[in-house]
């Protein structure tokens, strides 16, 4: 067994917390690239995600940060355009088969570990990606969204209420969700890459708070800081908007939909799809978007979706992106029928859904927040703390017990 599979797979917690530098810094060109060679076999072979994961970015650390550094590495090299085109559609997999049969024929060099390096990372967040989609996927509720992968196939509908004009214009449904403050926390140890070696020492206390700010000749009242505004439209598109941001996006296709770097809106174009009202099944169809709002919201109409992040400046720490994905996920679900009412504030298991599918939508749009984010939909203080699942080091689960006045659950 190599030395750095050894140290992933080692029970004693001294051997499995060794840092990769101190094997890397003594080793040889020679021998870190037969460590990556059995890595990667391991990898490949493993049944375990931490193990895969870990593997994973221990590969992207030894390209990106060690190779570059040893004595007889090759400078120049050429990147087969079929691998760089493999990495920017998102088929890691290929992309490093195609780069490996490279270094193997070629030899290695600068440019290849380089784009080695960008193919591991990406391929490690997009296993973390997978296990979020299963989980998301095990919860009730949620199966349909991964099952639907065409217009006619589709069950939810806008409210009738929505679709009724008055005095000439839709109605306007409007959803406001407080932040969630931490107390305390441990690290970080929310995020799966970081949680996954050490679940149960995971331990949050958190509160859901409204803000008082005075601005633009505001009275400073506290109320919710995040609102979301949904309305049906004349137009057979879905518009994004940003207030906060000035961004606005009219998506008429399910190809820019799901492109979620092609401006400021990925986040909203998260939500729309991790609310179920465009499924992650529907990803790839290649039908007209109209033929979908012609089902769900009727002929030649569509919807709009304005969020306003009130006053809060980017690095808060008071994770707004979370909370803007569960507002707009909840106003989405409440027009679509999918909660008990349009109004009022979600039920227990409700929250629970919207939850996990926030945590979906921070993984879609590129974010990667975690679990203790969504603490903001419970009222309330809470206690969310980490446990280790079933089968060791397979996945990490986790539990929320409250306090003062509220009970939430683990979503």
């Amino acid at each position: 067994m190599s030395a750095l599979t050894a140290i992933i797979t080692a029970e004693s917690r001294e051997i499995q917390n060794q840092a990769l530098d101190t094997f890397c810094e003594s080793a040889s060109l020679g021998q870190l690239l037969a460590e990556c060679a059995s890595l990667e076999e391991f990898r490949r072979s493993s049944p375990n995600l931490y193990e895969q994961v870990r593997a994973l970015f221990f590969l992207y650390a030894i390209h990106r940060f060690h190779i570059p550094r040893k004595p007889g590495l090759r400078l120049r090299g050429n990147i087969p355009f079929e691998g760089y085109n493999d990495l920017l559609r998102r088929r890691f997999e290929e992309a490093i088969q195609r780069l490996l049969a490279l270094q193997r024929t070629n030899g290695p060099d600068d440019g290849t570990s380089s784009a080695l390096a960008a193919a591991y990372r990406s391929l490690g967040f997009q296993t973390l990606a997978n296990q979020v989609r299963a989980s998301v996927r095990s919860v009730r509720g949620n199966q349909w969204m991964f099952r639907t992968g065409h217009p006619s196939d589709h069950p939810l509908r806008i409210l009738p209420l929505l679709v009724q004009k008055r005095g000439g214009l839709f109605p306007v449904l409007h959803e406001s969700t407080p932040v969630r403050m931490d107390l305390s926390h441990s690290g970080w140890s929310d995020i799966f890459f970081l949680g996954m070696d050490f679940p149960e020492g995971a331990r949050v206390l958190n509160i859901s708070i409204d803000l008082a700010i005075k601005d633009h000749g505001s009275s400073g009242v506290p109320r919710p800081p995040v609102e979301v505004f949904f309305r049906v439209i004349d137009t057979p598109t879905i518009r994004l908007v940003s207030a906060d941001l000035g961004a606005v996006a009219e998506v008429t296709s399910f190809g820019q939909l799901f492109d979620f770097a092609a401006d400021y809106l990925g986040l909203l174009k998260a939500a729309v799809i991790a609310s179920g009202i465009v499924p992650p099944g529907m990803e790839g169809v290649h039908q007209p978007i109209g033929d979908l709002l012609t089902r769900l919201v009727g002929p030649g109409l569509g919807f709009e979706i304005v969020s306003q992040v009130n006053g809060i400046p980017k690095g808060s720490r008071l994770a707004v992106s979370t909370t803007l994905l569960s507002s707009i996920i909840a106003v989405c679900m409440r027009a679509t029928g999918q909660t008990s009412s349009a109004e009022g504030p979600l039920g227990e298991g409700e929250r629970r859904t919207v939850a996990s599918r926030a945590i979906l939508g921070e993984w879609l749009g590129g974010s990667g927040g975690g679990w203790q984010d969504s603490g903001g939909i419970w009222p309330g203080i809470k206690l969310i703390e980490g446990v280790c699942s079933g089968a060791a080091r397979t996945s990490s689960a986790f539990s929320t017990s409250g306090a003062w006045g509220s009970s939430p659950r683990s979503p």
